[in-house]
């Protein structure tokens, strides 16, 4: 039996510019702007949506200087993908950017590899430097998601659909998974952050962010394997992907089709980088 196919979406919400040398742990000494882009991902097949993160809020955005673009869940009715219609949330791992405005999806199951709500709310988050990047509000929601009988925990791999599988990465957290879709155009995977950007991956040159360094390492191996090539790899923040890929509903929103690749872009291949 051949397996389904899927599209899949990306939605930006949020951006801000940065620095180079924030993004890059084996970064030119000749620094320059780096922008980074805020998405949440939708795959669909027909009337059956997953959602994959849930985003930021205003409030967020404000406290931690993000230019908030639009409410990522409020969007979707927008786009004609009615909220209470959303069942299953796949959460890549609990930062701030990405597990968010949960109380806006009152009918979702919410998955999370059970190391990952370990991590968020275990001895490391006792250090600044370790729990900046989560918001403690959506951890607690989380927390109060459990004792409702919504989360889902997850020990590793696991197939959410057929053609709709997750996978334990870490790195960059102790419990990140992403993402791979079976679509017509092969099989995508969703990096979130296992591959902030395209050069994250290409260049093996983690985002500073990381809880282990060999782990996310590891991780640019796997989705290398997981994916159809270099360039079906989606990453989390790169704002090429907003110019990758063919545009679709409402132009406001800026959504793009990630079953659909621009003939002109051209593909990422992973290369040593000089030393």
């Amino acid at each position: 039996m051949s397996l389904p196919t899927w599209e899949v979406f990306a939605l930006r919400y949020a951006t801000v510019s940065r620095r180079r040398l924030e993004m890059f742990i084996d970064h030119d000494l000749h620094d320059g702007p780096q922008e980074m882009d805020y998405f949440v991902w939708l795959i669909r097949r027909g009337d059956d949506v997953v959602l994959v993160d849930t985003g930021f809020n205003r409030a967020q955005a404000d406290l931690r200087g993000r230019r908030f673009l639009r409410c990522p869940i409020g969007s979707l009715d927008r786009a004609g993908i009615p909220v209470d219609a959303i069942r299953d949330v796949v959460i890549t791992h609990a930062h701030y950017d990405h597990a968010g405005n949960l109380d806006l999806l009152p009918r979702a199951r919410f998955h999370l590899q059970e190391r990952e709500m370990n991590y968020a709310t275990g001895r490391d988050m006792r250090q600044k430097l370790m729990r900046h990047a989560y918001c403690v509000d959506d951890v607690c929601s989380l927390v109060r998601l459990v004792f409702e009988d919504r989360v889902e925990y997850h020990d590793g791999d696991w197939e959410l659909r057929p053609g709709l599988t997750v996978h334990l990465v870490a790195g960059h957290t102790r419990g990140l998974q992403v993402v791979r879709v079976h679509t017509a155009r092969g099989w995508i995977v969703l990096a979130s952050d296992a591959a902030h950007y395209l050069e994250n991956f290409a260049e093996r040159s983690p985002f500073p962010i990381v809880a282990d360094v060999g782990d996310m390492l590891r991780g640019h191996d796997l989705l290398e394997r997981l994916a159809e090539s270099p360039a079906h790899v989606v990453p989390g923040h790169d704002p090429i992907v907003m110019s990758r890929y063919a545009r679709t509903g409402p132009a406001e929103l800026e959504i793009v089709s990630l079953t659909e690749p621009l003939p002109q872009a051209p593909a990422a291949a992973p290369r040593a980088r000089a030393r």
